[in-house]
């Protein structure tokens, strides 16, 4: 059986229009509404969960059966849906004006909105918030895969109470194997199984990468039909974002066939591929409230976001490992050793990188042969269907003649093969060699039984008991590692192959050079981001009242800064356009009624410290619009205007009109301190914002050296601090009074300021730059001051020196990785790895 072969044709199952099913589950109610407000489709059951007298019927106004103050916030939510498929949620809202509380969920199909409701678990709603920050902070104290799995699996269970959650890898077959699992007492365990992929369709596994999401209630529940079952154009409503969907028949037999009452999935989604998922079972039917499962989904995002920074980690280890055995090559070879004469030194590098049985060497017609690898004449048979057959990049198999027949003839010693092609025209290789093992797999059930004859479709098991399946005649798998590693070994023997001149090797270490300094930066920012986004979350906790509020907030932002980096990354980290930024900013909230939204002068191309600030800025002010201003009226305008001063400065200019009417705020929350300090603190501009009566205006002043046109010299990178601290703190070290804080970015240095107070220190002093820095020392010495050691264009190695001569104790903040013996000299007490929070503060300052 080949486990890495899927079939050419898809099954019946897999063309099952699971999306379509016009039904959805009986715990809550669905109406489709067009865009004039009146319904084309309600759930048979929305009479009786709204209490109405009938049942809305097609035509029937919203307004007609949702009470005014929820259909306005109805609308609202789905006048803030972006373009992904990530719908919007609003909890507690009595709909009907009877006092019912209901949660909502909205999202768009086709030309439809969708509004998808359910009884609100009032009594519960605030616990099931205060679970937000503890559960997420138990999962981001993991460095390790599998700890991460099994904690994930324990917390969810915790929180949902279901009888069974598994945590569920796929591999590249598509298969999946339950690799983390806690179970209620007395049941059977299924950590270690393998289902085959044909358990979850292709269709399915599409679906279920878009709308992360899917739980049954009651496996044996009626559904209940949408009426009516088509639209005008004789299609049903697309039901692929839907939180109530009804399931296919065939997977309710399945869940069945396990013993299954009810069910919940998550997706885990890693680089918009399926990773595996989280898969809760219990017994008997269950239905966790939706704001519970709000918190679970966000769990799982958690989740999602630790895996790849700790699969990131590695892969750094891989690429370093990876560059040292090429170099290592490279000297060797330079010395004269001809690429076919090198094979015993190919061998000796990668012995421990890869394990293999044995190699092949084909350079310039000449063959080479160790170990367990075909002799010559096999080898000349396949060698030039090497590169036909298999394509011009590094490809791994476990058994190389289910691709090459002729592979076959010397399969009993050599089966699995790493192919490593040298040239486009499949000419010159290296291959290493596996030998067949015996392997076996435990199944949950026969996996034979999950496939079904072209055609026919395909009936759900009805046993799931471990099914042991032998395997012949086929290696151990290569890895991801291993095929890595291999990668570079062949960009490293290419260049051999191409005979590079002297002027060639300048021009690689030159690029080395570049790259290792383009990792550290890369290092740094990423570790600044970080930075940010545990700031947002802190920050943005205060200004929610709930888990949808808190999730839309902190979404905002970072989907804002995210947007950021995507047209920075898109230019190499180069200056970037603002009409473009705010464009993509605005766009969602006109839709095609471009008319309303004024966007005059000529466009400016913003380094990359500015556009990410700008990036935030416009988001909260447009966000701010959407919910108070201009932009949460149909009627309201927006016009924002760009122009340069006689000083070659940017003018920003937005006003707003036609909108509520406009008061200043009784209090600045985290969104208004971004509109008001992030140009100032980060930029060095200026930032003048008017509540007036007839709508916000605001005026920002963005200076010259941060335009693209500015005469000023990119920064270099500076080397990273270590990850532990240089020196410990003191451990009797009083508690200072006065601390100063000195960082460049507005986040952080609220986030900080905010965490030193709250941990009890009376003074606090926050400067940008390194002349405020030196002014603030000059001026009233702190007891103990923290700073950032790039400040955007400048090094505060002169902060230091001045602290230093002043006697006062400090340490350094970075994200840099390495750079020990820069911040050893500068007398730093300790160094502050980003990103950091509270604890790492209060290890710091003593006390």
């Amino acid at each position: 059986m080949n486990l890495h072969q899927r079939p050419d044709t898809l099954t019946e199952c897999d063309r099952e229009p699971i999306h379509h099913i016009a039904a959805i589950q009986p715990f809550g109610g669905l109406i489709a509404a067009r865009a004039d407000g009146t319904i084309a489709h309600a759930s048979a059951n929305c009479a009786d969960l709204l209490g109405l007298a009938a049942q809305p019927v097609p035509g029937t106004p919203l307004h007609a059966i949702f009470a005014a103050e929820a259909l306005a916030q109805v609308e609202a939510a789905l006048a803030s849906l972006g373009t992904d498929d990530v719908p919007e949620r609003r909890f507690g809202l009595d709909l009907a004006g009877t006092g019912a509380q209901f949660d909502c969920a909205v999202h768009r199909s086709g030309s439809l909105s969708v509004i998808e409701f359910e009884p609100h678990a009032r009594n519960d709603f605030a616990d099931h918030v205060a679970m937000i920050v503890p559960v997420i902070a138990r999962l981001e104290a993991l460095g390790d895969p599998q700890a991460l799995c099994t904690t994930a699996a324990r917390l969810v269970r915790q929180m949902l109470g279901y009888d069974r959650v598994m945590v569920y890898r796929f591999h590249p077959d598509e298969s999946g194997e339950v690799v983390a699992e806690e179970l209620a007492e007395g049941m059977e365990p299924y950590l270690g199984l393998r289902y085959p992929a044909a358990d979850i369709p292709q269709q399915a596994r599409e679906l279920f990468r878009r709308n992360r999401f899917r739980m049954i209630a009651d496996i044996s529940a009626p559904a209940v039909p949408i009426m009516p079952a088509l639209g005008p154009d004789e299609t049903p409503l697309d039901l692929s974002m839907s939180m109530l969907r009804a399931h296919s028949p065939m997977h309710l037999a399945y869940m069945q066939n396990m013993g299954v009452g009810a069910s919940l999935a998550i997706a885990i989604v890693r680089h918009d591929r399926l990773w595996g998922m989280i898969a809760c079972h219990h017994r008997t039917p269950r239905l966790p409230p939706f704001s519970l499962r709000t918190v679970a989904e966000l769990v799982s995002q958690t989740f999602s976001l630790m895996l790849d920074r700790i699969l990131v980690a590695r892969a750094e280890e891989l690429r370093d490992r990876a560059r040292e055995l090429n170099d290592r090559l490279l000297l060797r070879l330079a010395g004269g050793l001809a690429l076919a004469d090198s094979l015993p030194l190919i061998e000796e590098l990668l012995a421990g990188a890869i394990p293999h049985d044995g190699v092949s060497l084909l350079v310039d017609d000449e063959y080479r042969a160790s170990g367990a690898a075909p002799d010559e004449a096999a080898f000349r048979t396949i060698a030039p269907l090497l590169g036909s057959t298999l394509g011009s990049a590094v490809h791994a198999s476990t058994r190389l003649a289910d691709q090459i027949a002729e592979a076959g003839g010397f399969a009993d010693y050599a089966a699995g093969a790493l192919v490593l092609p040298l040239s486009r025209a499949g000419r010159d290789c290296l291959v290493l060699w596996r030998r067949p093992q015996t392997s076996t797999i435990t199944w949950a059930g026969d996996p034979d039984k999950a496939r079904a004859a072209p055609g026919e479709m395909l009936q759900p098991r009805a046993s799931f008991a471990a099914w042991t399946e032998t395997v012949r005649g086929r290696s151990a798998e290569w890895d991801a590692e291993q095929c890595e590693i291999a990668a570079r070994l062949r960009r490293t023997l290419i260049e051999v192959v191409l005979r590079m001149n002297e002027d060639m090797a300048r021009e690689r270490a030159r690029v080395a050079e570049q790259q290792d300094l383009v990792i550290a930066e890369l290092n740094h920012r990423v570790r600044n981001i970080l930075g940010l986004i545990r700031a947002l979350v802190s920050q943005s906790q205060a200004e929610a009242l709930s888990v949808p509020g808190f999730a839309a907030i902190l979404g905002g932002r970072i989907a804002a800064l995210a947007a950021a980096h995507e047209n920075l990354t898109r230019k190499n980290w180069g200056p970037a356009s603002l009409l473009g930024l705010l464009e993509t900013e605005l766009a969602p909230y006109f839709g095609a009624d471009r008319a309303r939204l004024t966007l005059a002068g000529e466009d400016v191309l913003l380094g990359p410290e500015a556009f990410t600030v700008l990036a935030l800025v416009v988001h909260e002010l447009a966000t701010n619009s959407a919910k108070y201003g201009s932009l949460s009226a149909r009627a309201g305008t927006l016009d924002v205007r760009l122009a340069r001063t006689a000083f070659g400065d940017l003018s920003l200019g937005w006003r707003e009109a036609g909108g509520p009417p406009v008061s200043a705020p009784s209090r600045h929350g985290f969104g208004s301190t971004i509109i008001r300090r992030s140009i100032p603190h980060d930029l060095g501009g200026e930032a003048d914002v008017r509540f007036r009566l007839e709508g916000l205006e605001a005026d920002f002043l963005i200076p010259r050296r941060h335009l693209a046109d500015a005469d000023t010299r990119p920064s270099v990178p500076l080397s990273a601090a270590p990850l532990a601290s240089l020196a410990p703190a003191t451990p009797a070290v009083p508690r200072p009074g006065r601390v100063l804080v000195v960082e460049d970015s507005i986040i952080i240095a609220l986030d900080t300021e905010e965490n030193l107070k709250r941990l009890g220190i009376a003074e606090v002093r926050v400067e940008s730059s390194v002349a405020g820095a030196l002014a603030a020392i000059a001026e009233t010495p702190p007891d103990f001051a923290l700073i950032d050691f790039n400040l955007g264009g400048e090094s505060s190695e002169p902060i230091a020196a001045a602290l230093r001569e002043a006697g006062v104790r400090f340490v350094l903040a970075t994200g840099y990785a390495d750079g020990a013996a820069t911040f050893e000299r500068l007398g730093a007490a300790a160094v502050l790895r980003k990103p950091y929070g509270k604890g790492e503060i209060e290890r710091l300052i003593g006390g």
